[in-house]
C-alpha cells in the first residue's frame, strides 16, 4: 500500500457542475523486477488505481554495455560500472548519444506488458524524468593508488567546499535570498565512504566504488533545476529562443547530459587541486617572488598576509568560477579600495599568472595556476 494520485467525483455548488477532481490517495502497488536485454536490471512500479501512473527504473551503464556489445566492442561490467573496454573513447561517444527513441519504445512496451488495463482507455503515456543521475568514473589500475589519496581528499573537501562552491559546481549563482537546503554530508557505508554536496533538489556525490573507482555523480530530483537554451512558447502564441528551465520530458535526457557532465567536471577540477599538496608547494615560489616587467616591479604575494588572503579569497569565490569577475565585483568584496587600486591589484595578479583577461572585455578568470595555488593555500 503506497500513496498514489487518483480522482473523486466533485459537485461544484457555485457552478452546478459535477466532475472528477484529482486527489492524493493510497492503493496497492505491484513491483515487477526483470532483466531486459538492452537495459539490464529494471523495475516497473504499477498502481492499481486510475490514472495508473507508472514508475520505471533502469541503469544507463547496462544500456551502454549492451550498445558496446552490439558494436562489437568488448567491455567489462561490474555492478553498474564499466571497468574495462577495448575503446573508452567509443564508449564515451555512445554514452553521449544514447538513442532516446529506442528508450521511448522500450518504456511503451513495458507499459503494455505490465499495465495492460491502459489499452481500454486508448491513451499513450507521456514519459517524464522523475530522477536522473550522471556519473563520471575515474578508474585506477591499482587499488592502493586511490586509497593513498582518497582519505586526504574527503577530509579536505568536507572543509574546503563551501556553499558558493556547491552552487558553482551545479552551474548556479548563490543569491543572498536563497532559502532551500544546502550543505555537505559525509557518511560511512558498507561499500565505503561518501561525501555529498546538496543544493535544493540537486546534489553531487563523490565516493570510492569497489575501492578502485573514484565516482563523481550529479543527481537531480527535479531536472528543471538546470537550464538550457531552447524555444519557449509564450502565452500570446509567439516563440523565442532563450535560457529556460529544462523540460521534464523524456527527450530532455539528451540536453541534460552537458550540464550534468559540466557539474562533474567542475567538481573534479576542484578536488584535483587537493590531491597532491606538493603541487601548491612547487608553484608557490612563482607567486611569492617579485617580478619586474617593463622596468616596473610587481611584488609577490604573501599567503600569511591578511590583506593578500582577502584578495585570494575574493578572486577564488565560487560565484566567479562560471561567469568570471570584474573590477566592480572585487570592490564589493574589498571595500577599502577604489577603482584605481583594484586595477593595480588585477595587474599584479595577471603578471604573476594567477588570473587571465578575456579578450575585448573587462572580465577575468582564475588560471589553472591560480586555482591550484590558491586552493592549496
Amino acid at each position: 500500500m503506497e500513496a498514489c494520485p487518483s480522482y473523486k467525483p466533485w459537485h461544484n455548488k457555485k457552478t452546478g457542475k459535477t466532475y472528477l477532481k484529482s486527489v492524493q490517495g493510497k492503493c496497492l502497488h505491484y513491483y515487477f523486477y526483470f532483466i531486459d536485454p538492452q537495459l539490464g536490471l529494471c523495475y516497473v512500479r504499477v498502481p492499481t488505481w486510475c490514472p495508473f501512473r507508472l514508475q520505471i527504473y533502469f541503469n544507463g551503464h547496462n544500456q551502454l554495455a549492451a550498445l558496446l556489445e552490439q558494436k562489437g566492442i568488448q567491455c567489462s561490467l561490474l555492478d553498474n560500472a564499466i571497468i574495462g573496454s577495448d575503446s573508452f573513447t567509443k564508449a564515451q561517444q555512445l554514452s553521449d548519444d544514447i538513442p532516446i527513441k529506442l528508450l521511448h519504445d522500450k518504456l511503451d512496451a513495458f507499459a503494455r506488458a505490465y499495465c495492460p488495463v491502459i489499452s481500454h482507455f486508448k491513451q499513450q503515456y507521456h514519459w517524464s524524468i522523475m530522477q536522473i543521475e550522471y556519473a563520471t568514473d575515474i578508474i585506477f589500475k591499482r587499488r592502493q593508488d586511490l586509497q593513498n589519496i582518497y582519505d586526504h581528499l574527503t577530509r579536505t573537501a568536507i572543509h574546503c567546499i563551501k556553499a558558493e562552491n556547491i552552487a558553482t559546481f551545479l552551474g548556479r549563482k548563490l543569491h543572498p535570498n536563497y532559502q532551500d537546503e544546502m550543505g555537505n554530508t559525509f557518511s560511512t557505508r558498507i561499500e565505503g565512504t561518501r561525501i555529498k554536496h546538496t543544493m535544493g533538489k540537486a546534489s553531487i556525490k563523490m565516493y570510492d566504488k569497489f575501492g578502485f573507482i573514484l565516482r563523481i555523480e550529479t543527481t537531480a530530483h527535479d531536472v528543471s533545476f538546470f537550464k538550457n537554451y531552447r524555444t519557449v512558447e509564450h502565452r500570446n502564441g509567439t516563440n523565442s529562443k532563450k535560457l529556460a528551465p529544462m523540460k521534464k520530458g523524456l527527450y530532455s535526457i539528451g540536453p541534460l547530459q552537458k550540464p550534468l557532465f559540466d557539474s562533474n567536471r567542475r567538481d573534479l577540477q576542484f578536488i584535483s587541486d587537493l590531491t597532491d599538496p606538493s603541487v601548491g608547494v612547487k608553484k608557490l615560489e612563482k607567486v611569492t617572488t617579485t617580478i619586474v616587467k617593463n622596468h616596473r616591479p610587481y611584488k609577490g604575494f604573501n599567503f600569511f598576509d591578511s590583506y593578500d588572503q582577502k584578495v585570494f579569497l575574493s578572486i577564488a569565490s565560487g560565484e566567479f568560477t562560471v561567469s568570471g569577475f570584474q573590477n566592480k565585483h572585487l570592490r564589493e568584496k574589498i571595500h577599502d579600495k577604489n577603482t584605481s587600486q583594484i586595477s593595480r591589484i588585477l595587474k599584479r595578479l595577471r603578471t604573476h599568472g594567477l588570473i587571465k583577461k578575456v579578450s575585448n572585455t573587462y572580465k577575468y578568470y582564475l588560471t589553472r595556476l591560480g586555482s591550484q595555488v590558491i586552493t592549496m593555500g
